[in-house]
């Protein structure tokens, strides 16, 4: 009998314990991708979606929806002011979001305005082009835009002082060229510029490695500069020259990862951070991350808050020099 009754109170705790578990997970998860379909953002998403399933943080697949608008000031605005304590929404920032933030495009709403989530990886800036292109090196590039920066057009995806502008930018100050004088059409996102580089609308492409790549195996581009200190490990990426090595001191990494809104409770912003803590930790997110072309970059919770602010103040430096700001 008292081993009859022993086993109850055991199972009774095991199913106790278990419905906790259940019941902290958000009952309808998703994750914002704040630009259209296909680009980085995109990415960012379907990586911790296919990490928290498989890793079975969720019991289902977490929603993915798209939030395009002013390279990521729309979803932030609506994040902020509409979703603010919602315990189930992840929103996927990068580099540019933070350098938006640095120069006021997002509104009246600056870096303190929401609670930052999980860093979970990172990328590099890339100059690319069609695999057919004239240019073969990024020296090929600046010289045809030394000769009449009007002949070459440059797409990217967000506007002037964006992340993709500001890498252009930077190479053309390396490279003795003022950046205003160059020929800039802005995309809402990598997805519309992939398209416009290979429709031919644009001639080159200010993008990063893990929007290029896949374009690069499927042979419809090249990469002319990975903007990295030195060349990066994998199959493909380890041939494509650095632009430093080309002779243009610009590097650019792009750390990709979430936010969650202001007034999400202790509790549930707790539950995400110690899911993507044991995801970042784990062999089976590295495989999925370096899928995606992503480079190892981890930081949550109080720790991602510091370097977000860090950055932010930097950022503000970075555009001064270049007029963005007053």
């Amino acid at each position: 009998m008292k081993t009859t009754l022993r086993s109850v109170l055991l199972a009774a705790i095991c199913f106790a314990m278990a419905s906790y578990t259940l019941a902290d997970e958000p009952k309808r998860p998703e994750c914002i991708a704040p630009a259209s379909p296909g680009g980085g953002f995109d990415l960012t998403c379907k990586l911790a979606q296919s990490a928290l399933l498989d890793g079975k943080h969720l019991s289902s697949p977490m929603r993915v929806t798209y939030m395009p608008g002013g390279i990521g000031a729309v979803a932030y605005n609506s994040v902020v002011a509409q979703r603010s304590s919602d315990p189930g929404t992840i929103t996927a920032f990068s580099t540019g979001s933070l350098l938006n933030l640095a120069q006021g495009k997002f509104g009246r709403y600056d870096e303190t305005a929401v609670k930052w989530l999980a860093a979970v990886g990172t990328s590099y800036g890339a100059i690319a082009v069609r695999s057919d292109s004239e240019f073969k090196t990024l020296g090929d590039l600046v010289a045809a835009l030394k000769e009449d920066p009007s002949k070459v057009v440059i797409g990217s995806g967000g506007t002037v002082g964006s992340q993709d502008w500001m890498q252009t930018a930077l190479v053309a100050r390396a490279a003795g060229i003022d950046a205003r004088s160059l020929r800039y059409v802005a995309m809402e996102g990598g997805g519309e510029l992939a398209t416009a580089l290979l429709g031919g609308h644009i001639q080159v492409a200010s993008s990063d490695i893990a929007d290029a790549m896949p374009h690069v195996e499927s042979g419809d581009m090249r990469i002319l500069a990975i903007l990295a200190d030195e060349r990066l490990e994998g199959d493909i990426v380890e041939d494509i020259p650095t632009a430093k090595e080309q002779g243009f001191d610009v590097s650019w990494p792009v750390v990709r990862g979430f936010y969650m809104g202001p007034d999400v409770s202790d509790e549930d912003f707790a539950w995400w951070k110690n899911s993507f803590d044991e995801l970042l930790a784990s062999d089976d997110f590295a495989t999925l991350r370096a899928q995606r072309e992503l480079f190892p970059f981890a930081m949550t919770g109080d720790e991602l808050d510091a370097y977000v602010k860090q950055q932010v103040a930097q950022y503000k430096v970075l555009a001064a020099e270049f007029g963005l700001v007053q």
